[in-house]
């Protein structure tokens, strides 16, 4: 069963792959090396906004709306 109380960050763990075959799993993989990366956040505009201004490893804001959407739909 899911946990609705499960950070994005958490979510966005599950994701990693070594190969990085996707867009959101590269972004996991970039995220777990990320220090600063808000773990405990389960704001949508929290994380945008730490990552529109301090990810410079997500391509496009695109890839973290897809990887928003995958998370909610998993809550």
């Amino acid at each position: 069963m899911p946990s609705k109380s499960r950070t994005f960050y958490g979510w966005l763990m599950t994701n990693r792959n070594p190969v990085a075959a996707t867009e959101i799993q590269q972004f996991a993989n970039n995220a777990f090396l990320d220090q600063s990366f808000p773990k405990q956040s389960t704001d949508f505009d929290e994380l945008s906004n730490y990552l529109e201004g301090s990810a410079s490893y997500l391509m496009s804001m695109t890839i973290f709306d897809e990887a928003w959407s995958e998370y909610q739909a998993s809550r």
